[in-house]
């Protein structure tokens, strides 16, 4: 036992040393380059996306729509094993390394839809439908194989660019750790929103005024400058070492709570849990109690030079706290899936804003997809006036430091995606009207004398919705999770958007095929104008309704999380040991 002390102070010894040689803060510059060309690149393929394939590819607007609800979800779903991967088997150094190069691949194949002839359909008259001819399968394939390989690559970016940089900067020596952190996360968090308006604005203007082949063709030069600065900083970095399968570790727990499930628990005093010598949390808690069977000894025999050869005996407390948080934020995370399902109607006010006036001044017209812009911008808006002068007012008033749960902001990002929902409706209500009385009802093309100004409310409310619920749920997740979980934490929301996306692409079709029976248009018509986007966007409204009441039952039922706990500056021993881990904030 002794030698086993020693030999883990010389690891940590040798970590400490290995820190002084490399990471701090000279890697930012290059960390967050990777993460900003990355976002440009990839976030600046999306907005006209939907106009892509209905004008060049001659798609129907709800094929074209579930064509990218699916991409998405794809996107959103890799990360999971992403992070799986980074955390248990390729180190995160490695796995974002794979996923740039694997992106630049998938965006140089969009790029050669734009500039190999016969790559796409031949172009026709799209009002005239009989005229235009559907691609071949061999032009689909390499349009979805495009789309394939940029959601394999942001699986292996998107959950560890985050941790990668925090493990450039955390240390547990250093007394000024937590303002380290913050300070990075507001970097980080200021350069990605910087990138992704960008992406919305001057991406999205170049492919509207110089064609889909510069527009697509400037996203690969970005994401090969971003593998390009990651990649020459690698003798910087620091690189933590691949310990465990996080995979592994929940299987072992599971089996081995299975196998000793004839144990009858006890109140036991600490020796009687397996833990290793550095372990902070040296007794389980007492939610789940099941799976304490899993850290117990069950047999006296029991020692650790036996359990060391065979890992399936026995587990840690730490691995069944980890399991334990994982599975205990599955209700709370299940409820903001909803939010993504009404976010992933992104393609709508697309088509809207096409038939709507958008001149600022008679020489210059706002591009149709830019409109998500508003939408980046009240989130950068809040995230400033939240931390520099709602949070301090409201300290100054109760003369006390104030802290707005996590789980309050959660629920506020819903109440307000149903608003964002409501006045989607109206507004839409009101347009389709009015291009009704100009005529224009077997012309869905044509621009209609109403301001598209009128969809700003919307995307502020959706950016409020962004920013309270998203941002909300990586602070819950990094907090409720221990650090060893952090690329799990950091995508665990891509997760909750890819179950969004599926549902979302279920309910467009489910809904088109209901409605478009009897020879009459469906709601979700290609002809916007024919359409009934109107009562769409309502029933997403009143789902949207459902789901917040059943996010309130879910967050009465988890109890309190670590920040409410941490307020309070008491904690109960079991309190103690289900919150012990160190928190890193987003």
């Amino acid at each position: 036992m002794e030698v086993a002390v020693v030999r883990e102070e010389g690891e940590m010894k040798q970590e400490n040393s290995s820190r002084i040689r490399q990471g701090g803060w000279r890697t930012m510059p290059f960390i967050l380059a990777n993460e900003s060309f990355e976002k440009v690149a990839s976030y600046g393929l999306l907005p006209n996306m939907i106009l892509y394939l209905l004008y060049d590819y001659h798609m129907s607007y709800a094929r074209g729509t579930n064509a990218i609800l699916l991409w998405s979800a794809t996107t959103n779903f890799l990360p999971i094993i992403g992070a799986f991967l980074s955390d248990s088997l390729l180190g995160r150094f490695l796995t974002i390394l794979l996923g740039s190069i694997i992106s630049l691949m998938g965006m140089i194949l969009l790029w050669l839809t734009t500039v190999l002839r016969d790559a796409k359909p031949p172009s026709c008259d799209l009002r005239v439908p009989q005229s235009c001819k559907s691609p071949t399968q061999i032009q689909y394939t390499l349009l979805f194989s495009s789309f394939a390989f940029m959601s394999i690559g942001a699986g292996g970016v998107r959950p560890c660019s985050l941790a990668f940089g925090a493990d450039q900067i955390d240390s547990k020596d250093n007394p000024k750790r937590e303002r380290v952190l913050e300070s990075f996360f507001g970097w980080y968090y200021s350069t990605a929103i910087m990138a992704v308006m960008i992406a919305f604005t001057g991406i999205v203007y170049i492919q509207d005024h110089h064609g889909w082949r510069v527009g697509f063709g400037i996203p690969v030069v970005l994401m090969f400058f971003s593998t390009f600065f990651f990649v020459i900083a690698y003798p910087l970095y620091y690189k933590m070492k691949v310990e465990k399968s996080l995979f592994t570790s929940f299987c072992q727990v599971i089996s081995v709570a299975w196998k000793n499930r004839k144990i009858k628990l006890l109140d036991s005093i600490d020796g009687s849990w397996y833990n290793k010598n550095d372990a902070i949390i040296t007794k389980p808690t007492e939610t789940l109690r099941f799976l304490n069977r899993a850290c117990v000894f069950s047999k006296l025999e029991d020692t650790t030079e036996v359990i060391a050869k065979d890992p399936w005996t026995v587990c840690t407390v730490d691995q069944v706290q980890e399991l334990k948080a994982l599975i205990k934020v599955m209700p709370l995370w299940s409820s903001c899936i909803m939010l993504f399902v009404t976010m992933n109607q992104a393609t709508f006010p697309v088509l809207q804003a096409q038939t709507m006036d958008r001149h600022i001044t008679p020489g210059f017209e706002i591009p149709a997809a830019s409109f998500g812009f508003f939408t980046i911008v009240t989130i950068m808006v809040w995230v400033i006036l939240y931390d520099r002068a709602i949070l301090p007012l409201l300290s100054k008033i109760q003369r006390k430091p104030v802290y707005i749960s996590v789980k309050l902001r959660m629920g506020a990002g819903l109440a307000f995606s149903i608003l964002g929902m409501l006045i989607s409706g109206i507004v839409e209500h009101v347009r389709k009207n009015k291009a009704i009385e100009d005529g224009f009802l077997d012309n869905s093309q044509a621009v209609i004398k109403m301001s598209a100004m009128w969809l700003i409310p919307q995307h502020v409310l959706s950016g409020l919705a962004d920013a309270l619920n998203i941002i909300g749920q990586n602070e819950f997740y990094y907090s409720e999770f221990p650090k060893s979980m952090s690329s799990i934490a950091s995508s665990l929301y891509l997760l909750g958007s890819g179950f969004g996306s599926l549902l979302a692409s279920l309910l467009l079709s489910t809904v088109n095929d209901i409605t478009k029976g009897g020879g009459e248009e469906g709601w979700i018509s290609t002809n916007i104008n024919k359409g009934h986007y109107d009562k769409y966007y309502w029933l997403l409204g009143i789902m949207s309704c459902i789901n917040f009441v059943y996010y309130v039952v879910c967050s009465r039922g988890y109890g309190s999380c670590v920040d409410k706990a941490g307020a309070k500056g008491e904690m109960t021993s079991d309190s103690a040991g289900e919150h012990g881990y160190e928190k890193l904030r987003s």
